[in-house]
């Protein structure tokens, strides 16, 4: 009884990490929706909510703190809570970068776009679905799904430099475009971060599945 007690809270920690991922997914879409349609109360809406993000953390670590304080884990299930007090860090700061995202947003005011939005929108939308995999390859147990992950951090950089390069393209032939070409910089880091901090979370759903030390992601200056 003890130990389907335990395997009970393993199973209901994961799962809630999971719900705190979609919290954070959410709050992803959101700020970009709003930068996208120049929504200032869209962006303060994930600025606010940032703290529900911030709270969930707090919970999910003192949930795995205790579990390994009055419990007996083997092996696997230390790696499943060592790796759970990691992931719930590396969300709150993906919650964070989507919080700055729509900081960005908010500074800028009603000041209308430098260019069409596009290859921001995939950057975001590919390390969403990078957090969003990442955990479930730890609920699965799928290490194929978590190498992918890994691997499909490079996509992500290659659009960065993308966004980089254009920007920076735009401030040469027109220095008056500096201040809102840099606001879009801003974005596409706080998006490249998101997609490092997605890979991290794979490398903790790689550490439980094969006991293997996790990689740091690599991170720019």
């Amino acid at each position: 009884m003890v130990r389907a007690n335990f395997d009970r809270s393993l199973t209901d920690l994961q799962s809630d990490l999971v719900t705190m991922g979609e919290l954070v997914a959410t709050a992803i879409v959101q700020a970009m929706d709003g930068l996208r349609r120049r929504d200032l109360a869209a962006g303060q809406q994930v600025v606010d909510g940032d703290a529900a993000i911030d709270r969930q953390r707090h919970e999910l670590e003192e949930r795995c703190i205790n579990l390994m304080a009055t419990q007996q884990p083997n092996s696997v299930d230390l790696r499943t809570l060592l790796a759970g007090l990691h992931i719930a860090a590396e969300l709150e700061r993906i919650g964070d970068y989507a919080k700055g995202v729509a900081r960005i947003s908010i500074a800028m005011g009603d000041e209308p776009l430098l260019k069409p939005l596009i290859d921001l929108p995939r950057m975001a939308d590919q390390a969403t679905d990078m957090v969003r995999r990442s955990l479930q390859a730890l609920i699965d147990r799928d290490e194929t799904a978590a190498r992918q992950v890994r691997a499909d951090d490079d996509a992500v950089d290659d659009l960065y430099d993308q966004v980089y390069r254009e920007l920076l393209t735009y401030m040469l032939q027109d220095p008056r475009t500096i201040r809102r070409a840099t606001y879009l910089l801003w974005v596409a880091h706080e998006l490249e971060r998101i997609a490092d901090r997605a890979t991290n979370i794979a490398e903790r759903a790689l550490y439980v599945i094969t006991g293997s030390p996790p990689q740091a992601a690599k991170r720019r200056n």
